[in-house]
């Protein structure tokens, strides 16, 4: 007959068995050599370990610790259907006396719209019918309620980002009425997270102005700096008969001069740092065309040299020059510069300069699918990194009447008003698909395809606290955590050995057991184990030994009376149950409330301590009596090393 103790014995093999697999991935992916990591890696395996392993929290691996402030001036004015020269003059001021006063931004705004008497239902029409919003109240409550689902949708679309970024149990929470803070554990690359995190992911597909209009407003713009600059520098005039806009780098003659010169300001006139304090002029367009003389013709299109963009910039938000620009248009500028070799060999890196229409002639909301690969053969992108973008039926239909009734023109895709590429629409697109080139790597491209896939922001965020914790930290601190437990383990094992003899050793091995258990669960769950967490599993070990000893002491006074062995071991076990449940079940409780409203390490610290009160219970319970039983039903004991 299948005795009930072999039962027993089979369920608790399982249990180690299934934890020390659990284990066993932690164990390999840290002890494995990085050459072998980095294929894994190159291979796409490396998650398989990394999705089993136990994770180590920022206090311990280091990491980054973000705090993120929705931008909620930004939010209102892209809720906004219908915007005036009043509408932003009021979001402005409400903007500034929140910097200075840090109160309450729509309570500033609602104050601003009174001030200007102005009536939000003509702004937020689509948000709230106007029978429902008889007073500007209405609608500022209303806007309340978008702030904060645009802060739970901010959250979501961060968490999801994270996730596909491959952090383990990151800690992303909200702080407040605007404020998210996110932790990263185990983060090197601080710049890539902070990039993935921040970007509203805002995609756009809008046609370039016609050229003869980019021509038209930057002769307009080299007619207004000419006046102010000409007579100041009498010496560089020269004639130019050609109208174009830009000049061939081949043909152009490169001249330095300071900023102060360019913009006709005396040398005290301010200026921006140091670094930006020049540019370089094509001397023969700049008598002439100032303006132009600041640009370079690349491959068709406006191209800027990196010394001249801030120039560039400065004259493109002069209020005079937004005068200039056609109201159904705006300037947009390359995400990253390329490099760029003249005829004299000389490399130089530039941005371009795009001139679009104002709004956007297909929103990126129709793009469903975002996939980094490798351009094929045949494309333009043939053996680069690539995104393939693929949309909806509705997304389709319009990108075919975009591309079809367009064709022979330039289209931009951007992304947070940022362009990644402009190709030339050549045949009309039925399906819905495209794709966005130009990445220095496939990780570039990895992280476009993240942001795209997650969905955009519904309003810019900015980092106003950030903090690194570098690895030296992280290390000192597993050492540290790693030293006081083993010592506390060994105190504590040397003392049952000593005092319980025999019972000791049993005791000693549910306690080895406990730990494991503990570690698997905490592994299985893909729970993070920090600093406060070890702390908690330093407690399971004393819980889990005060367990033991309430089960031995009742065994001795058991032996004490006069009972045989196998009587004091089955009374000892009865008598101590009910404390050890008393004393388990109300830590248990208290690690439940812990968990359910503490965060950061206190979170930590209740986690491990509940999954190692369930392990004690199982271990001094039913392991230490399955060995006393095994060793009761092979002879009868005459006396207990106890």
């Amino acid at each position: 007959m299948f005795k009930k103790t072999n039962v027993r014995f089979i369920i608790i093999g399982i249990a180690i068995v299934l934890a020390l697999y659990q284990l066993y991935w932690t164990f390999a992916y840290n002890t494995m050599p990085d050459e072998k990591r980095e294929a894994l890696l190159i291979d796409g395996k490396l998650g398989s370990y990394q999705e089993r392993m136990l994770q180590l929290g920022l206090d311990l691996q280091g990491g980054m610790h973000v705090v993120l402030e929705l931008d909620i001036p930004k939010l209102l004015e892209n809720l906004a259907k219908n915007k005036s020269p009043e509408f932003f003059a009021a979001l402005d001021a409400a903007n500034e006396e929140y910097k200075a006063t840090n109160e309450d931004f729509l309570k500033l705004f609602a104050k601003q719209v009174e001030i200007k008497d102005l009536k939000l239902i003509r702004f937020y029409s689509g948000l709230i019918d106007a029978e429902k919003a008889k007073k500007n109240a209405d609608i500022i409550n209303r806007l309340k309620v978008e702030s904060k689902n645009a802060l739970n949708r901010a959250m979501a679309i961060i968490r999801n980002r994270v996730d596909q970024f491959g952090v383990s149990e990151p800690n992303i929470q909200k702080a407040g009425e605007m404020r998210i803070i996110v932790d990263l554990a185990g983060v090197q690359d601080a710049e890539r997270a902070r990039a993935l995190i921040q970007s509203t992911a805002l995609l756009e597909f809008i046609l370039l102005k016609d050229p003869a209009i980019t021509q038209s407003f930057i002769a307009s713009v080299d007619e207004y700096l000419r006046k102010g600059v000409v007579e100041k520098n009498v010496d560089s005039v020269a004639t130019i008969a050609d109208s174009d806009t830009t000049v061939d780098l081949k043909e152009s003659k490169d001249k330095a001069l300071s900023i102060n010169e360019l913009l006709g300001k005396e040398e005290t006139g301010t200026v921006a740092d140091s670094s930006d304090s020049g540019v370089v002029v094509d001397e023969e367009l700049y008598a002439e065309k100032p303006f132009s003389s600041l640009l370079r013709n690349m491959n068709n299109m406006i191209g800027v040299p990196e010394k001249n963009v801030y120039a560039v910039k400065k004259i493109l938000k002069d209020p005079k020059v937004q005068k200039l620009l056609p109201y159904d248009s705006k300037m947009l500028w390359s995400g990253k510069p390329e490099l760029y070799t003249g005829a004299d060999g000389k490399s130089e890196n530039f941005y371009l300069l795009y001139h679009v229409n104002k709004d956007a002639d297909m929103p990126g909301k129709f793009v469903t699918k975002a996939q980094e690969t490798i351009g094929g053969s045949g494309s333009s992108a043939a053996g680069s990194p690539i995104v393939n973008l693929g949309m909806n039926n509705e997304g389709a239909k319009k990108f075919s009447r975009l591309t079809g009734s367009n064709i022979g023109k330039f289209l931009a895709i951007v992304l947070d008003d940022k362009v990644y590429m402009a190709p030339r629409i050549k045949v009309k697109i039925p399906s819905g698909s495209a794709y966005i080139e130009g990445f220095e790597s496939m990780q570039e491209a990895k992280d476009l395809g993240i942001v795209l896939r997650a969905g955009a922001l519904p309003a810019k965020v900015n980092i106003i606290e950030e903090r690194t914790v570098g690895p030296t930290l992280g290390n000192d601190s597993i050492q540290l955590g790693i030293r006081v437990g083993i010592i506390g383990f060994l105190l504590v094992i040397g003392f049952m050995a000593f005092y319980y003899k025999g019972a000791g050793l049993i005791a000693d091995f549910a306690l080895a057991l406990n730990l494991i258990f503990v570690l698997a669960v905490l592994a299985s769950l893909q729970a993070t184990l920090t600093l406060p967490g070890i702390a908690g599993l330093i407690l399971t070990i004393g819980i889990a030994v005060d367990n033991n000893v309430l089960v031995f002491e009742r065994i001795r006074e058991e032996l004490d009376k006069g009972k045989t062995v196998r009587a004091a071991i089955e009374s000892g076990y009865s008598r101590a149950f009910s404390a050890i449940a008393d004393a388990n079940i109300t830590t248990i409780l208290s690690a439940l409330i812990l968990m359910q409203f503490g965060t950061g390490p206190i979170k930590g610290f209740a986690v491990t301590l509940f999954w190692g009160i369930i392990a004690s219970f199982f271990t001094a319970i039913f392991v230490t009596r399955t060995i006393f039983n095994f060793r009761t039903d092979r002879k009868v004991l005459e006396k207990l090393s106890i």
